[in-house]
This record gives C-alpha cells, structure tokens and sequence, in this order.
C-alpha cells in the first residue's frame, strides 16, 4: 500500500466548478472571488475578508494595513513556517522571535512579553497543526501592555495596543472558546495551499475581526492587493467605468475566480472533510497507544481543532533516529513529514543573528517530531496501515540504537 502525505481532495463538484469559470469568460477576480470573500465571513463571522493569492499575502496584507514598516518591531516565534517571518521582513520591520513554551508548540508568553518594546506594533502568533493559540492570553497581554505602545497610524491608534495577528495557515475551521478561527485575533490570515484542509491551489484569505473598520479595511486591502489601484477587473468592465487611479505603487496579490471556485466548492463540502480527518486521527490515537509517543491533542477543553497535521514527538529519540523512521516508513510505501525546523536552523535566519542557542525549547520540540500523513480522503485502512508501519518503524529504530 503506498499512502501520500497530503494529497488534495478534489472530486466532481470542484471540476463542475472549475468548468463554470472557463465558460463564464472571467477568469481572473471577478464574481466567484467576491462570493467566497462573503461566504468566508459567514463561515468566520468576521468583519469582513479579503481574498488573495496566498497566506503569505495575507499576513503581509495584515501589517501593511497596520503600517508597519522601518523602525517596528514585530514579535512572532521560532517554530513556524519562513512566511511567518518574512512577511515581517518585508516590510522593513525588525523581526523578534520568542522561544516556545516548554514542551509546546506555542510562542511562550511570558518570553514574548519580556520582549514587548516600545517599537513593537504586532505580536504574530501560529495555530500549529490546526490547534489555536490560546487567544484570551494573547489579547490579554496587548492590552497589559498598552502604556508601552506608540502609534505611529490611525488603525494603530483605533487598536491602541500591539495588534494581535494570527498566522492561521492551519487552522480554517478550528475554534478557540467556541468562537471560529478567523474572528478571535485582530487580523487573520489563512492559506488555501494544495496541502491545506481547504485548498483553492494556491491562495489564502485575510479576515479581521468585529470592532474594527471593516469597510476601511476591505477597501483598502483590495487597493494594496492589486498595484494600488481603485478599481478591480470586475469594477472596470461596468459600462463607462475603465477610469482609475493609482493611490500607491502596491502588490499583485489578488485571487483568481479559477481558485476561488475550487475553494467554493471545498467550502461546501468542508464539514464532510473535517469529520474525516478525525476519524482518521482516532484511529492513528488507537494504534500508537502504549508507543513512547505523544500526539499532538487536537480537541482540547478550549479549542476545536480541524486535525490539520497529526504531529507526533518520539521520546527519547534525536534527530538522526528521526530521520531513519521517516525513511523505513517510505520504504514501506508511507510519506511523513516534520513541521517544523526551528527558524534559527534556517540559513537566512541565522545570518540575521539568530542562533539555536537562543531558542532551546523549539529546538527540542523539532528534534523528535514527526509528522504523519492525514488527509480528507484518506480511508481507515490506510489511517491504519500508516499507524502500524510507524509503529514498526519507531520498534526497528530502537533495537538498533
């Protein structure tokens, strides 16, 4: 049996999709993008969303809207995807990374709270594998926090504290205190990547919660996100309206109406989607019971999680044994992965000061961490098979060690 690690699940319904747009003429960000950004916000019940190319646009999008740029410091952690930090880098902000917690996949707050200066415009933290952030704790330290900031925009001074964002690359359809993944942090934003729950190919969206401007945010977002200019391709094919303006040399970010009938399509089918991920994950919980492992927990007492990665720590084992589950499993027809290598392993981070040393529990976190393969389509059995050649993997590795 040969099982991948995260193939898309694409069925009729998302090809009938695609074929509407190739005959309706429009291609580009037209009708089909304009009803996913609304049926995004119903989903969420945010503000409001913008639709664009990718996460990384989404997040970059989120700290431009704030003005962040030269002389800002933005606070995120070391055990993240490099979009994390390089949509910081991008804009010319300083990057400031924090330690993760003790045994956690997440940022610890107190190490990002010792870091809180009064540069610091956003704190940016990761929904890894699909669980959030304890979001209460976050917005809570904003607001603690507040005699230290200094606005430098008029969105700075409405928040008036650090903005909270969240990188929610795995985690749309997840809940934090029974409220969506989307509407907690002050900006969110999501990847719809070929490997994510819900896929568009490429693509991600930007969501803002209730209480801000949310017309404010949407057109402006849509300016930055297509060159700056006033109107969209839809907007200038009205009658009469090809006139625009240009209000900043800003980016090509926009989606497709080719992507965003994909991810209308997965939209329909995503609670489907979702309960099978969890099936799958049941069983993988049943097997590896006994195995010196642990799982990462994706229903919590707070969360709800979409078991986005089903990311396991092997105890007692290094990074070379690691590595040498991860190949006997291909040997045997099975794909894993590891998410993720601490930023400070990472070339670009480290020739810009970042050193492991300084980050010794992300450090640990990743040496042991594996992550097996889960996926909308995947069957019992292969959740099964899967499961029990990493077990046999985990059991070959350490009578050789």
């Amino acid at each position: 049996m040969t099982i991948p690690f995260s193939p898309p699940d694409i069925t009729l319904l998302e090809q009938q999709g695609l074929l509407e747009v190739l005959n309706s003429g429009w291609l580009t960000t037209g009708p089909k993008t304009k009803e996913l950004e609304q049926k995004i916000t119903q989903w969420c019940r945010s503000a409001g969303t913008v639709c664009l190319n990718s996460g990384t646009a989404a997040l970059e999008l989120s700290l431009r809207l704030l003005g962040v740029g030269p002389g800002d410091e933005v606070i995120t952690t070391p055990y993240t995807y490099t979009a994390t930090a390089s949509a910081v880098c991008h804009t010319g902000a300083q990057l400031v990374l924090a330690d993760t917690a003790p045994g956690s996949y997440e940022m610890d707050w107190q190490q990002a709270a010792a870091k809180i200066s009064r540069r610091t415009k956003a704190i940016i933290v990761v929904d890894i594998g699909g669980v959030p952030c304890h979001y209460s704790q976050w917005l809570a330290l904003a607001e603690e926090k507040q005699k230290l900031f200094f606005p430098s925009t008029a969105l700075q001074s409405y928040l008036g504290r650090v903005a909270i964002v969240a990188d929610a690359a795995h985690s749309f359809g997840s809940q934090y205190q029974g409220a969506a993944s989307g509407a907690i942090a002050d900006f969110t934003a999501f990847s719809f990547h070929a490997v994510k729950n819900l896929t568009t190919g490429e693509g991600g969206a930007l969501t803002w919660r209730r209480g801000l401007p949310a017309q404010q945010l949407y057109r402006q977002g849509q300016i930055l996100s297509l060159h700056g200019q006033t109107k969209d391709a839809l907007a200038k094919t009205r009658a009469g309206s090809w006139e625009y303006d240009i209000l900043t040399p800003g980016w090509k970010w926009n989606m497709t109406d080719l992507a965003a009938a994909l991810g209308l399509a997965q939209l329909e089918r995503y609670p489907n989607m979702l309960a099978s991920r969890r099936r799958c994950l049941g069983v993988y919980r049943s097997i590896l019971q006994g195995l010196p492992v642990t799982m990462l927990e994706h229903p919590t007492g707070e969360t709800a999680s979409n078991c986005h990665l089903n990311m396991v720590r092997i105890l007692g084992c290094g990074p070379a044994q690691r590595n040498e589950v991860i190949q006997y499993m291909a040997e045997k027809g099975v794909a894993a992965n590891v998410h993720y290598k601490p930023l400070p392993l990472l070339t670009a981070y480290r020739n810009m000061g970042f050193s492991p040393k300084g980050f010794p529990n992300a450090c640990r976190q990743y040496e042991n961490e594996v992550t097996l393969p889960l996926f909308s389509s995947m069957t019992q059995e292969q959740a099964q098979y899967a499961a029990e050649v990493f077990c046999q993997a985990v059991g070959e590795v350490a009578a050789l060690h």
